[in-house]
């Protein structure tokens, strides 16, 4: 199935388009309704967090984003207020006297959005109600064992219960749009449709649900789209009813869009829905003053990781780090979805290359992906502080050494070399060697494993062999949890690892969008990424040659899996054999494309649906469609 140009600014599928006119905001109120809303799971947060200033910029006081309420969250992200809307105001005020908790306060992120959040524990009590009524409403049950399908309609019924209150006290001006993102808000788009609220509906699915079940479980999802029982595959895996409410908020949303074009396909055959409109995800793009400040800030968190592998490596540190690259994956535990698989056989291949060509070049791979761990792992630990008592040594020697060259200098004396060390620092000096002795190899993880014998990345990292040995001239570090300035072991925030990195490599076989190669674009890191990713098929349109750029494709999609694993390993293989020169000229090109993923321009399609959305255009009490929809599979 060819893969058509993306539904972009200049050809949105028949919504009316824009010159002059803006949009109407005062007679208008925007309401962006997400699991994610100060809540972090995945890279909707990052969506949500990153495209608040420009809604902000654009709404002002009439945009507020509604999320679910969990303390820990609101206690360090969030600013409790009173609303300024006297509706609104009231509103709440409704649902507290029900005894529902509501907050309201502002997100403590750039721009500072107002957020309404509901407590899903205080409204518990009426589950059991709302899941009659909703059965009512759509024919669809929620097995009581499925806490967050459960949680996803307590959220969406107070909604639901909020949107009546507020429309109910708005009457006709102003009017109210709300964006729904992802199934969990789904039941909240469903109440509000099928309780005839006069309101206009936008709905966002970053990733069907059964699509990424289906990629996990290693089925040849892209070329099967047209032929698989999608009842039954959602039944198998036991998500058949959050596949119902999924498909059935995209089915009653007035306007229903998708994060990129490779979605849309697969939301046509999934959710029997075309996407009106394709939405990229965007990022706020901050430019130096100094157009070469990213390249500084490049070597500057280089030298930091260096430094972590002096110690990880410490007693096999016999390969030179100004000739060593960093790659590195990090995301989700998906294994095969992110491409790990495919990405560690193209590694012992390229290991392979480097070694049968003699290169004088070591790759250093990291695996940043959060799994089960204990601890840190011992062996880990004692390299960095091995490390940092092998520099505590030096610099003790070199100030004696210095305060005794310094002395002989003022006397008009050109030192003796062999008397100005005395032998309590060759002794010290010796110490210092045998203590960077090792008989074991460097570790493999950095922490201790819950399921060591059955994590993916550990057996196939057993199978193909890379074991850090003195001949390998490919190391792999797995550090199986997020990137913190506060670790001990790797202290250094994700931005700045990313920084000081030569190549992120993102092959996914199942990728809506893909934020890590976009925020390596920003920061003038090179990326490798897939076809079958939101994020390179937008690179592929909008990019004449993308590799030249930085922006390496490979090609999941028209290729077998072995053929792709060989492209990948050529990539790899022909970045390392670029000069320091060339390297430091192609970040100058990567970092020129990171205009193109600002929210400054891609924000422009988010504006025109909400336009395309406002309730003077589109019918707003057409709830018997959900009727309609869930005939078919109910």
């Amino acid at each position: 199935m060819p893969l058509s140009r993306s539904l972009s600014m200049t050809s949105l599928n028949g919504l009316p388009l824009w010159e002059d006119e803006d949009l109407p905001v005062e007679d208008l109120i925007l309401f962006e309704v997400a699991w994610e809303v100060t809540n972090k799971v995945g890279g909707i947060y990052t969506v949500l967090q990153t495209k608040a200033k420009i809604t902000v910029d654009e709404w002002g006081e009439n945009f507020f984003m509604v999320g679910p309420y969990f303390e820990q969250n609101v206690k360090t992200q969030v600013e409790l207020c009173d609303p300024t809307n006297p509706a609104i105001q009231r509103a709440i005020d409704n649902l507290k006297t029900n005894g529902c908790q509501v907050y309201f306060g502002r997100w403590l992120i750039e721009g500072s959005p107002y957020v309404i959040l509901f407590d899903i524990t205080s409204a518990a009590w009426n589950l059991d109600r709302w899941k009659g009524d909703f059965w009512d409403i759509s024919g669809i049950g929620l097995p009581f064992h499925d806490r967050e399908a459960n949680d996803s309609l307590i959220f969406g019924s107070l909604i639901a219960w909020f949107f009546k209150e507020l429309t109910d006290q708005l009457q006709d001006r102003p009017n109210v749009i709300v964006h729904f993102h992802e199934w969990q808000a789904g039941a909240g788009l469903l109440l509000c449709r099928s309780r005839k609220l006069p309101i206009a509906t936008i709905f966002t699915t970053h990733a069907t649900l059964l699509g990424r079940y289906l990629c996990a479980g290693n089925a040849d999802f892209y070329n099967n789209l047209d032929k698989f029982n999608i009842d039954k595959e959602a039944g198998e895996r036991q998500i058949y009813h959050r596949y119902c409410m999924e498909r059935a908020a995209v089915h009653c949303a007035h306007v229903f869009t998708t994060v990129s074009q490779i979605t849309a396909i697969e939301a046509d055959h999934i959710l029997k829905r075309k996407a009106d409109v394709v939405t990229p995800n965007g990022l706020n793009v901050k430019k130096f003053s100094a157009m070469h400040e990213f390249q500084n800030l490049h070597s500057m968190n280089k030298t930091r990781i260096q430094e972590f592998v002096r110690g990880h490596f410490y007693g096999h540190l016999d390969f030179n780090l100004e000739k060593t690259l960093f790659f590195f994956i990090a995301g989700r535990y998906e294994f095969t979805n992110k491409g790990a698989d495919i990405f560690l056989e193209a590694l012992a291949r390229l290991n392979f290359l480097l070694r049968v060509h003699k290169s004088d070049v070591t790759v250093v791979v990291f695996f940043i992906m959060p799994a089960k761990t204990n601890n840190f792992n011992v062996e880990t630990l004692k390299g960095q502080a091995v490390r940092k008592q092998l520099w505590d040594t030096v610099h003790s020697v070199k100030e004696k050494f210095g305060r005794k060259l310094y002395d002989a200098l003022f006397k008009g004396e050109i030192p003796d070399m062999n008397k100005i060390l005395d032998r309590d620092d060759l002794t010290i000096m010796k110490r210092a060697i045998y203590s960077t002795q090792r008989q074991s190899l460097p570790p493999v993880t950095t922490h201790n494993m819950i399921e060591d014998s059955a994590d993916p990345i550990l057996s196939n990292i057993r199978r193909i062999g890379l074991f850090n040995s003195r001949i390998d001239r490919v190391k792999v570090i797995f550090h199986p949890e997020f990137l913190s300035s506060t670790s001990p072991l790797l202290p250094m925030d994700y931005e700045e690892f990313v920084r000081g990195c030569h190549l992120g490599v993102f092959p996914s076989y199942y990728e809506p969008w893909g934020y890590t190669p976009g925020e390596c674009t920003v920061m003038g890191i090179p990326s490798v990424t897939t076809n079958l990713s939101g994020f390179g098929c937008f690179m592929q349109e909008h990019v004449a040659d993308p590799a030249a750029y930085g922006i390496y494709i490979l090609d999941r999609r028209f290729r077998s899996p072995d053929e792709s694993c060989n492209q990948l390993t050529q990539f790899m293989f022909g970045f390392c054999q670029q000069s320091r020169r060339q390297r430091i000229i192609q970040r100058n090109r990567t970092e020129r494309l990171s205009d193109l993923l600002d929210w400054r321009y891609l924000g422009r399609v988010y504006k025109l649906i909400k336009f395309s959305a406002s309730p003077d255009s589109i019918q707003a009490d057409i709830p018997e469609k959900i009727t309609g929809i869930l005939t078919e599979y109910s």
